[in-house]
């Protein structure tokens, strides 16, 4: 079974973005990056299924800039056997990385696409429903847990109400959540032999796809910062400050 694991590369988890002086998005230059958290948690949850006899290959992919081919390294030194950059430039949305992925699926025929279920630069968590329709297959968004038998998937998934237990038959879709798992720490000796690794370079034509901007971003700011909490004496002084002052009831 072949599973494909699409990454992002985006600003480290640790790092507080900071807006351009210009106000036309958030400041890249000179900034720590890395692959996004869900990402990671993709990447562990095949790592896993291949260490338990599941899957017996791993392709790791990714959509951007020269750069993001260290997010694919690092997926290497985790435990991928493959990894596969489409090489843009461009800003790329989720619905063109959702066509981009359905060709390399195409090309690749894995069973399973397993991808974290938003990235936490722009959080759309749209890229694996929208895969999932582009190919007609079954999906289990929201995974804290995964289990392979034969030809199907038992997913648990995470809903308002508590849990839910979808099965899905394969080829399917998996979006991963946080509790699915705990990325482990890549090694130096795998760091360094994932450096020696070739990458196979795609671009978005050898997919037929023509990466295209369909948002605009007039203006990016700072959030306002949070006020100062004052005590009341008594309910009712509450009450009338949520309604005269709060203006919320």
């Amino acid at each position: 079974m072949k599973v494909l694991v699409p990454v992002k590369r985006v600003i480290d988890a640790n790092v507080k973005p900071r807006v351009k002086a210009d106000g036309t998005g958030v400041e890249l230059a000179n900034v720590k990056m890395a692959m996004n958290p869900f990402c990671e948690i993709a990447v562990e949850e095949a790592i896993r299924l291949k260490e338990a006899g599941k899957v017996e290959e791993i392709v790791a992919v990714s959509v951007g800039p020269d750069k993001a081919q260290e997010t694919l390294r690092t997926a290497l030194a985790m435990g991928a056997d493959r990894a596969i950059l489409i090489k843009t430039d461009e800003t790329v949305e989720p619905l063109d990385v959702a066509k981009l992925l359905k060709g390399v699926v195409e090309a690749e025929s894995p069973e399973i696409v397993l991808l974290g279920k938003q990235a936490i630069d722009d959080d759309s968590n749209q890229t694996g429903q929208m895969l999932a329709a582009l190919l007609g297959w079954s999906q289990g968004t929201f995974a804290s847990k995964v289990e392979l038998d034969g030809g199907k998937a038992k997913v648990t998934r995470e809903v308002d109400g508590g849990l839910q237990v979808v099965d899905l038959k394969l080829p399917a879709i998996i979006t991963t959540d946080l509790r699915l798992n705990e990325p482990r720490y890549a090694s130096l000796p795998n760091i360094m032999k994932a450096k020696k690794k070739p990458l196979d370079e795609k671009a978005p034509g050898d997919y037929g796809v023509a990466v295209k901007a369909r948002l605009k971003v007039l203006k990016t700011e700072e959030p306002a910062g949070r006020k100062a909490g004052i005590k009341v004496g008594s309910v009712a002084e509450l009450v009338d400050k949520l309604k005269n002052e709060a203006g919320v009831i």
